[in-house]
């Protein structure tokens, strides 16, 4: 497949996560391509039957247009970004062709760890996290299980962090539950030592103030 196939395909992938996001403008603001560049581009793909139009303005992918692409997730808080979430995302960009990046919400944080102190809200830390080059798209994960999220985004591979709590067990039986067919592997990070928990504990209540 044509290189300039794959972006339209993962760009309309996008769009179909995050409507806010219009495939079009995604490829503008990601790569810098005029919009007449892939009218042509398009029309062949409908008639491949990798995507299909829903108006003038929406495109969705076919199976066929997803089976291209291999869909990467990875989920945490991202309160404080420190090079051991560098690392440990790029190792899982590694991994496919498109990093969707989930951002826990407050109530879902503390819910895994009680008495968390979270310095940024969700919007800022996706913010953040969306900053990086190397991540295809940063989503707000949905306030139900974290298995909402999952089916939502329908990643072919869960990458979790070498010090997240959540089990690749665990994971792997409650997607199947929900007839969710992923891979489970869980990353090493070069800086093992590096733990947001132990940056705030060592920065109190003063970082905005050091």
């Amino acid at each position: 497949m044509k290189s300039l196939d794959k972006l339209i395909l993962k760009a309309i992938y996008i769009s179909n996560l995050d409507p806010s996001k219009s495939f079009l403008r995604y490829l503008q603001e990601k790569y810098q391509l005029d919009i007449s560049f892939f009218e042509l581009r398009m029309r062949e793909l409908i008639e491949l039957g990798l995507i299909g139009k829903i108006n003038s303005e929406q495109y969705k992918l076919n199976t066929l247009g997803r089976e291209t692409m291999k869909v990467v997730l990875v989920g945490g808080v991202f309160d404080i970004l420190h090079p051991g979430h560098i690392f440990t995302l790029k190792a899982a960009k590694l991994l496919g062709d498109i990093l969707v990046v989930v951002i826990a919400t407050e109530t879902t944080a503390t819910k895994i760890k009680k008495n968390r102190v979270i310095f940024h809200n969700e919007n800022l830390r996706r913010e953040m996290v969306s900053s990086l080059n190397f991540v295809d798209l940063a989503l707000i994960g949905k306030e139900g299980t974290l298995f909402d999220t999952v089916e939502h985004v329908k990643p072919d591979i869960i990458a979790l962090g070498y010090d997240q709590l959540h089990t690749e067990k665990f994971i792997a039986e409650n997607c199947k539950k929900r007839n969710i067919n992923v891979r489970i592997l869980r990353l090493n990070t070069p800086i093992p030592n590096m733990k947001t928990s132990e940056l705030k504990r060592d920065l109190g209540d003063s970082f905005y103030n050091i």
